[in-house]
């Protein structure tokens, strides 16, 4: 009986709602002026179309786990209302009752439209033209779904179509949309071996993958789990709503039956059933957090539960993981010094590049980009090596022909010596030359001498945060490379307006001390932490809410994880952190645009205000209510009209959330 009442609620939906709204409010305005001559009261009709499912809704609850919510006194005032004749009181009460639910769903709906359009974005098809046992040939090429893709299928997409799963570009070259991942709003170009997302567009050259993560590990899947799990009911401060709804019910019928006992008017007892229904107390907090999810979903945020923004609105420090979070997480080459005569700045920095073009270390291939990135020629500058050998905890050992090679290569490179004048190539490096590039060790091992000369200018990035490489060319010390992680451009502001946000920014860094203060003095950190391992960042998170304040940690790591999870707040870098990373969070920054955090941070105290201003508004109008009622100066009719405007004002209160913005 009662699966078979749900589903009778859950036909049809909004739309069904919405036809039910109109008829009823097509019947009350035919009652109230008398228009059709009925054999009922045309009342009776918003009363069986917006009061029964209220009825049954508030039977179901009682029923199956005695949920005595604002549903049980209402469908107690209409039925009063039924019994003393007010039929019209009935069907309006019925009706703007449903109205408000209405206006909730649809609150709840806009807000949560920017992040269930994930959904319709998740690929149906595949083009697989290979399995994981290899390349099969175009001939082969087959459609199917997206869902039954294996890890390492060769995949083929053309323009305009939608990468089915995650993988690596294997062939080709193209531009892909990442909007719907990072927030980036130009195309990125792609070529072979660089990562691609589902979900993602293709937009101009065909392109060849291999599927690295299929299925529910694929990143619109993941997205969309956080979607999924975007629940305002978990607040706090929700289920705080709740137990008042309950307790008001109580309230409620108390204070009816004394009134009918004192003054002997039953029609004042059911105004008061009318007036004191909690519904504008019930939306207060659910409609103004789901609009707050549906602002931050605009600004990049996927919140996973209303309770997060809660939490977020409490914090006093906010705690920063350095790589990935504060910087980009990818090593760039900041400095060449080149300690030889003979060769220049950009030729050892050709030579660098050279030697590392089969490296596999994340160093080398930084080297090797970023000399590419200088270029505008092309990849054919770099010189075919006649040997290459990897050696693990020190560096590479290459040996190259720069014969006809050099001087192209470096006359592209402006960023270091644009005015260097080339010789004769043979007489600066010789047809086969080898080539070192790693640590102190490597050189060591190979009975290089390093001249103090170079140890003391190296040793001045060194303090600044940077990573050396060391180069020996030819059997002799040529210099060094220095690499570091980039500051996001607009970390400094964020950190400021932070600062202003009276939050405490704090800087957790697993780099070694020399490195987290010339990053935290670069963009107006005060206090950080430096060599910390995942427990000790999980410490200072522990430390700091003993001692009453609140941390929010953003990260984006695995070693961070930890730290999310225990933090009052756990915010990740979904564009580039990790998986577990992103579960352990309560909020993930989709596009890694760290400057809308403050936006974020006062919008959670925005939110606290509106919940606050509704529920003082609903309870401050149902005492004024309610006092009318019992002294006959409101009858069922005017008492649902008053109570109701009432949820109105909260549905429009909290639907300003969803364009608010912080002043600039």
């Amino acid at each position: 009986m009662i699966e078979k009442l749900e589903e009778f609620l859950e036909w049809g939906g909004t739309r069904k709602n919405i036809v039910c709204l109109i008829l009823s409010a097509i019947a009350l305005v035919i009652s109230i002026f008398d228009l059709v001559p009925l054999p009922f009261d045309a009342s009776w009709i918003a009363i069986v179309l917006c009061g029964v499912p209220i009825i049954l809704e508030a039977i179901i609850g009682l029923v199956t786990e005695f949920d005595i919510k604002a549903d049980v006194l209402v469908s107690i005032a209409l039925i009063a209302s039924i019994i003393i004749r007010e039929d019209f009181a009935a069907g309006e009460v019925a009706f703007i009752m449903q109205l408000g639910a209405l206006l909730e769903d649809l609150t709840v709906a806009k807000a949560r439209a920017g992040i269930e359009k994930l959904v319709h974005l998740t690929p149906r098809t595949a083009r697989v033209i290979g399995t994981n046992l290899g390349n099969q040939g175009a001939e082969t090429e087959k459609i199917i779904p997206a869902e039954n893709v294996k890890i390492g299928d060769l995949l083929r997409v053309l323009p305009g179509e939608t990468v089915p799963v995650d993988g690596v570009i294997v062939s080709g070259q193209t531009s892909i949309n990442q909007a719907v991942m990072t927030g980036e709003s130009l195309p990125v170009d792609k070529s072979v071996g660089d990562e691609v997302s589902s979900g993602t567009v293709n937009q101009f050259g065909a392109f060849d993958m291999r599927a690295t993560r299929v299925g529910e590990d694929s990143s619109i899947q993941r997205m969309i789990r956080l979607v999924q799990s975007a629940d305002a009911g978990k607040a706090k401060i929700v289920s705080l709503a709740d137990r008042w709804a309950t307790w008001i019910v109580v309230t409620a019928l108390t204070a009816s039956v004394l009134t009918w006992f004192v003054t002997g008017q039953i029609i004042r007892s059911v105004t008061i059933l009318v007036v004191f229904c909690p519904c504008a107390l019930v939306l207060a907090t659910p409609t103004a957090i789901m609009a707050a999810i549906g602002n931050a979903t605009s600004h990049g945020f996927l919140v996973r539960e209303g309770d997060a923004l809660e939490r977020l609105a409490q914090v006093t420090d906010i705690a920063f993981d350095k790589t990935g979070t504060l910087t980009f997480g990818t090593p760039e080459v900041q400095a060449v010094h080149s300690s030889l005569p003979e060769i220049s700045d950009q030729e050892l920095y050709w030579l660098s590049a050279c030697a590392e073009q089969k490296s596999e270390h994340p160093l080398g291939k930084a080297v090797v980009r970023c000399f590419k990135k200088e270029k505008s020629t092309g990849q054919d500058v770099l010189a075919e090596l006649t040997d290459f050998e990897m050696i693990p905890g020190r560096g590479v050992r290459a040996r190259i022909d720069g014969t006809g090679y050099l001087k192209e290569a470096c006359k592209g490179v402006q960023k270091f010596d644009s005015e260097q004048k080339y010789g004769a190539i043979s007489e600066k490096i010789p047809a086969d030359v080898e080539i070192l590039a790693g640590n102190e060790e490597l050189l060591r091992e190979w009975k290089i001498e390093l001249p103090q000369e170079i140890d003391e200018s190296a040793d001045t990035y060194r303090k600044e945060g940077c990573t050396i490489i060391y180069l020996a060319v030819g059997g002799r010390a040529g210099g060094f490379l220095a690499l570091s992680d980039t500051v996001r451009p607009d970390a400094k502001k964020t950190i400021a307006e932070i600062c202003e946000a009276k939050v405490t920014p704090v800087l957790l860094t697993g780099d070694h001390l020399q490195s987290a203060e010339t990053i935290a003095n670069r963009i107006g950190i005060k206090q950080f932490r430096a060599e910390c391992l995942p427990e000790d960042k999980l410490r200072f998170i522990e430390e700091s809410q003993k001692s009453s304040h609140p941390v929010c940690m953003i990260g984006d790591g695995i070693n961070d994880a930890p730290a999310l999870k225990k933090a009052h707040v756990g915010i990740a870098m979904g564009g580039v952190g990790s998986d577990i990373a992103v579960d352990a969070a309560d909020i993930a920054l989709v596009n890694d645009e760290i400057r809308e955090l403050p936006h974020l941070l006062l919008l959670a105290r925005r939110m606290m205000f509106t919940i606050r201003c509704n529920l003082t508004f609903s309870m401050t109008l149902n005492f004024i209510a309610i006092v009318l009622a019992i002294t006959g100066k409101l009858n069922p009719v005017a008492g649902a009209l008053v109570h109701n405007s009432g949820s109105v004002f909260v549905i429009i209160n909290s639907a300003l959330l969803l364009k608010w913005r912080k002043k600039s």
